[in-house]
């Protein structure tokens, strides 16, 4: 594997993850005053390969954050129970907003090197030719 395909290959894994993140994130953020939703969340890791000397991002299986969910009292909620209260979810919007820029700046990151490996891998070919 080339030195460009190798570069193209891990670039890819990472706007793979990233696009996976910011679409559990907006499902959070989207979800954050429903009640009795649980935050979504997925690990990354990576995948080293000896022979081809690379290391690719791969994403985990999503999972339910088990923090409590936050009792809200309202008594006229349909959902509220004899004392007035009723679970909602344990989203915090601060922290799924400050992930979200994380994950949108990591995945522009990703989209620059794959554009950059690109045009280095095609003025290389044009180079070439001559």
């Amino acid at each position: 594997m080339s030195e460009f395909a190798k570069s193209l290959s891990v670039s890819a894994s990472g706007l793979k993850a990233q696009a996976s993140r910011l679409r559990h994130l907006s499902e959070n953020i989207s979800n954050s005053d429903t009640p009795g939703y649980r935050r979504k969340t997925i690990p990354f890791r990576t995948e080293f390969d000896a022979s081809q000397r690379v290391a690719n991002v791969e994403v985990g299986r999503m999972s339910l954050d088990d923090r409590p969910l936050a009792r809200i009292y309202d008594p006229g909620h349909p959902m509220a129970d004899e004392t007035g209260h009723y679970e909602g979810s344990n989203v915090d919007l601060l922290i799924e907003l400050a992930d979200a820029r994380e994950a949108q700046r990591s995945y522009e990151a990703n989209l620059k090197i794959f554009e950059q490996t690109r045009q280095m891998s095609s003025s290389l070919m044009q180079l070439l030719r001559r």
